[in-house]
């Protein structure tokens, strides 16, 4: 006598089919997911897209970071490069801080810098902005950079400043183009400054920044969406060392 096999309920044969396929696509979601899609586990969100999309085709963020650490180390080949860093400290050194000197005294006959203001240059390498900034009477002046050169720059990550909230009434920047995360990097500007601060960047719109760059900028518009504390007073063109645009924001009063 044959041995018999029970037979499967009918109504538990669609459950098992069902089950089988969403292991499936459950497997099949797993295995496509780029690392390069998933958002960072800390920090505040990136802003939504706008409805026409302009988020996404003006602020492009490049690929090919495994990791933050592999962003980090990245930055600093070329921040520890020791023939570039004895270029920014001798050759260099005057022609910026001249230059930056002009960029700063003009800030200043615009009502945007003070020789009373609290400021600080982020990504300031070796140091020539803080010189600058020194240099036009704006003597209370600090820069942050992946590597510190005392007196002039502290170290610090600009995706998380070490300052309390309110510290500054005046940001310069010329590295937005070298932030992995836009959003943080602008949300630290805008908790470090004070009511009414001013954070002064220049960037390149019309040309593609060197392959340290982590983003590409096509408009204004992505930095007037992140900057949500603040408003848009000026923008205008520049030569600053490849950087072809100046834009100025103020951090707006709480009520």
């Amino acid at each position: 006598m044959k041995p018999t096999i029970p037979k499967l309920p009918l109504l538990l044969k669609p459950f098992f089919v069902s089950l089988f396929f969403s292991f499936f696509l459950l497997t099949f979601l797993c295995l496509s997911r780029s690392p390069h899609h998933r958002k960072p586990t800390t920090g505040t969100p990136p802003p939504k897209k706008s409805s026409s999309g302009g988020e996404s085709n003006d602020l492009r963020i490049r690929p090919g970071y495994a990791s933050y650490e592999t962003y980090i180390q990245h930055q600093l080949n070329k921040t520890l490069n020791p023939k570039l860093r004895a270029v920014w400290t001798t050759r260099d050194w005057e022609r910026k801080v001249r230059v930056f000197s002009r960029f700063f005294q003009d800030l200043k006959q615009r009502h945007f810098l003070f020789n009373e203001s609290k400021a600080l240059s982020i990504g300031a390498r070796v140091g020539q902005e803080v010189a600058a900034l020194k240099l036009v009477g704006v003597s209370d002046s600090i820069g942050i950079d992946l590597v510190p050169r005392p007196p002039l720059v502290i170290k610090g990550d600009f995706h998380a400043q070490p300052f309390d909230n309110g510290t500054f009434d005046f940001e310069f920047s010329n590295v937005f183009d070298h932030a992995l995360y836009p959003w943080k990097f602008v949300g630290e500007i805008e908790r470090t400054l004070k009511p009414a601060g001013v954070c002064v960047l220049h960037v390149a719109l019309s040309r593609r920044a060197d392959k340290y760059s982590a983003n590409d900028l096509f408009s204004v518009k992505p930095l007037v969406e992140l900057f949500r504390e603040s408003e848009l007073i000026a923008v205008r063109k520049v030569d600053g060392f490849g950087l072809d645009t100046e834009v100025v924001f103020r951090k707006k009063n709480k009520v």
